[in-house]
């Protein structure tokens, strides 16, 4: 029908692929897909009926995904109790809150590594909620003691009273059972930690996690029914190694990764999550535990040069925030960081488009602004490839369209 079909003109079009920007674009889409996108005099006449929209010279992009967050968190200060110190109903709704800004950020899919159940991702995409399109983890597989064991000092198990964000393994045969029950449970991606963290009360990040044996099981299994995605929390090299190793398909966080490390995820094609925005800790230390802050100023300088060498050997990266431990909201301050360890502006975006949806496994129908796509888009103000950050800025994110619906702002 005319009347569905929207032609978005006057546009700078980044379509994702990491292809040189189109100036003076068109983008046409009917319903819920892009039809068209290219050179104003290649486009298609548009039909009668057809609503026109001028962008004005803006930028057009695709939308965004953050492949690691945390909806269910914002006050890390909380993470210890699992939200068991408010009512449920309060937290669902303080979660869809969170989604609905990371929505209008420009972040139209996003990957939630643990904190959430699957039944916001069932309440997005009936539209009862607004929201990126999610994939969700559940919870966070680690052994006794490990990154995602919160039991605390007193001896109460969060984990025995059903509050928790944590599977404990502590054998192959559990961490196969383990990866069952979070498929089970509706899972679209397994989180398994193979190190400590900064966060977790009872290790560092330096810390070994899963074993590699009990990691291939948890890989086996997933191939077993459906070939899940594995994302590994790893920090410290030896933990990356055993990850990259057992079979992952992503490297959460990579922070100390090594030499032989980035052998590894070159050889196997192993992307990384580096998550930097989480450095930017200075204005929510109160946040934070003595222990988390003194981790993460330690990890700072070091943190940095590796995910750098990691850019320059060609490591494939995804654009993820952690958010939850950084600020929802605010994803795209992210690519700033990617540009400080060398990536190009238009390499971060790609991080964040394009390379996100292969992560995910959605590159056949997300991630760049090409015809046969699905209709997700950002408009900003200003050139991102001659400065990233303003994408980091909500306020110049001029349009938000998700499905072929524009969801936030309007031009």
């Amino acid at each position: 029908m005319p009347d569905d079909v929207i032609v978005y003109r006057n546009a700078t079009l980044i379509d994702g692929t990491g292809a040189e920007p189109v100036r003076d674009a068109v983008v046409v889409t009917a319903q819920d897909s892009i039809t068209y996108a290219g050179p104003a005099q290649g486009a298609p006449p548009a039909p009668e009926g057809a609503r026109v929209t001028d962008l004005g010279g803006r930028t057009l992009l695709p939308g965004f995904f953050d492949t690691h967050v945390h909806f269910g968190f914002e006050d890390t200060s909380r993470l210890v109790l699992n939200n068991l110190d408010i009512h449920p109903s309060v937290h669902a709704f303080e979660t869809a809150e969170r989604m609905r800004r990371t929505l209008a950020a420009g972040v139209t899919g996003a990957r939630d590594l643990g904190g959430i159940d699957a039944g916001f991702r069932i309440a997005q995409e009936r539209g009862l909620i607004a929201g990126p399109r999610i994939q969700v983890a559940l919870r966070l597989m680690s052994h006794t003691g490990g990154h995602a064991d919160y039991t605390l000092p007193t001896g109460v198990n969060l984990h025995e009273c059903g509050n928790t964000t944590g599977e404990i393994v502590d054998s192959v045969h559990e961490a196969r059972v383990g990866a069952r029950k979070l498929m089970r449970d509706g899972a679209d991606v397994i989180k398994l930690c193979a190190t400590g963290g900064v966060s977790s009360p009872s290790d560092t990040p330096d810390d070994e996690g899963l074993t590699v044996e009990e990691i291939a099981a948890v890989v086996a299994e997933t191939r077993r029914h459906g070939g899940r995605p594995v994302a590994a929390h790893a920090q410290g090299a030896a933990g990356i190694r055993n990850a990259v190793r057992g079979g992952v398909t992503s490297i959460e966080h990579g922070y100390l990764v090594d030499d032989e490390g980035i052998d590894l995820m070159l050889e196997r094609g192993t992307f990384l999550v580096p998550t930097l925005a989480t450095f930017d800790f200075e204005d929510r230390k109160h946040l934070m535990s003595k222990k988390a802050y003194d981790t993460k100023r330690a990890l700072a300088d070091r943190t940095f040069e590796r995910v750098a060498e990691a850019v320059r050997r060609g490591v494939r990266v995804a654009l993820g925030t952690d958010a939850g431990i950084s600020p929802h909201g605010a994803n795209l301050a992210e690519l700033v960081h990617m540009v400080r360890v060398g990536m190009s502006p238009m390499q971060a975006i790609v991080a964040g488009t394009g390379a996100a949806a292969e992560l995910l496994g959605l590159a056949d129908r997300f991630g760049t602004v090409t015809a046969g796509k699905a209709a997700d888009l950002v408009v900003c103000d200003g050139d991102p490839l001659a400065d990233v950050a303003v994408l980091a800025d909500p306020a110049k994110v001029a349009m938000v369209v998700q499905g072929g619906e524009v969801v936030a702002g309007g031009v």
